[in-house]
């Protein structure tokens, strides 16, 4: 029972801190961003440092594998807030050797001063929100910079940061698999080490998805150009030295992003700041948490002492399995079986398993099992027959 409410320990622990202000909202972002004309940075500081430190009371004693600065505008922070959260995180926890810090940036909200004081702060990693490589099509995803600005962003971070990956989104509106070939070419001469590609999904309660409900969204690609473009984008990569290890993540072997490791091995993350979510060990019993979502209600319940946790719910232990193969199965190196069922306490359904080997879509490595590359396109069907 100990190794089974320990389990978290396989995938680490890393700590998440959203800030959750833009200058604008993007039209297909479903994220917890707000457009505020002033923020009181002080107050901001202080109240995650509070809710960090109440955090570290509930689980101390850990080495954190890694941060997360995400949101909204995370580049948009004070160098010296980011400076004393890791600060925080450090003095409450213990930085692991090689702790990976990123923060994600904006290229709009990035210039060489800025950039230092995160690296000066501790930050040893940027992720930068560039999202297409042409004028036009970032002005129709409604990113206020243009190709130019990305580019100079690229190379300010390539200069001061050792990691730099930077984020595209295809299967754009209008966006033939020609183009997409190009730009992803371009992409690849430009990266470093990682390069995230997600593939536009259009959500309800978005811009675009009002759009979409009303059929004034023209131009996205039917289901056979999106596998095309999906397919396109494993083999470019995977030719260029930068195969997928996850669905939406391509990187140099060494190189893949540690923090979202931890959230698809099931390891422990802290989730600080409006809208974040956690999954916290506390005394044998994982639990998942969920802040209050707006900025201002965060703020002044922290502020009051009454934490930002608006939800925390027990997970059970055959909860916790299918959650580990639900997130596993993302990964090219899959899960591993023995974990899997010392979760669940039983094996996965056989016939499941013999009918998705068959049909070539799930296959046996070792002790792990993982989506092979026919299975990872259409890994909702796989799950959905896992775990029937």
């Amino acid at each position: 029972m100990a190794a089974r409410s320990e389990d978290w320990r396989a995938g680490g622990f890393g700590v998440y801190v959203h800030w959750p202000f833009c200058l604008a909202k993007c039209p297909y972002c479903d994220f917890n961003s707000h457009v505020r004309a002033g923020v009181d940075q002080d107050r901001w500081r202080t109240a995650l440092v509070a809710e960090l430190r109440a955090v570290a009371r509930e689980v101390p004693g850990r080495a954190v594998t890694s941060i997360f600065f995400g949101g909204g505008t995370p580049s948009l922070m004070p160098p010296e807030t980011v400076a004393e959260v890791i600060g925080t995180i450090g003095a409450a926890w213990t930085l692991a050797e090689r702790c990976e810090i990123t923060l994600e940036a904006n290229p709009t909200s990035v210039e060489a001063g800025r950039f230092r004081g995160y690296r000066d702060a501790g930050v040893n990693r940027i992720s930068i929100g560039i999202q297409a490589l042409n004028d036009t099509d970032l002005r129709a995803l409604g990113r206020m910079h243009s190709v130019a600005e990305a580019r100079a962003a690229f190379d300010l971070a390539r200069s001061l940061f050792d990691r730099v990956s930077f984020d595209l989104i295809y299967a754009r509106q209008g966006q033939s698999l020609a183009a997409w070939e190009a730009e992803l070419g371009e992409a690849l001469r430009m990266a470093a080490d990682h390069l995230s590609l997600y593939q536009l999904t259009i959500e309800a309660g978005t811009r675009f998805g009002d759009l979409a409900a009303r059929g004034r969204l023209r131009g996205l690609p039917d289901a056979d150009l999106g596998a095309d473009l999906y397919l396109a984008t494993q083999e470019i990569c995977g030719a260029a030295g930068m195969p997928a290890y996850e669905i939406s993540n391509h990187a140099r072997p060494g190189a893949e992003g540690r923090h979202n490791l931890t959230y698809w091995r099931s390891g422990d993350y802290a989730g600080v700041g409006p809208g974040a979510h956690g999954r916290l060990t506390i005394g044998g019993v994982r639990w998942a948490t969920e802040t209050t979502s707006r900025p201002e209600d965060w703020l002044v319940a922290v502020e009051h002492g009454d934490g930002g946790n608006s939800n925390r719910e027990i997970v059970a232990m055959e909860d916790r399995a299918i959650e580990m193969l639900l997130m596993g199965l993302r990964l090219r190196e899959g899960i591993d079986l023995g974990r899997y069922r010392a979760l669940s306490g039983a094996e996965l359904d056989a016939g499941a398993v013999g009918e998705l080997t068959a049909h070539g879509l799930i296959e046996r490595h070792g002790s792990s099992l993982r989506a092979t590359a026919a299975g990872r396109p259409v890994l909702n069907h796989v799950l959905k027959v896992l775990v029937r």
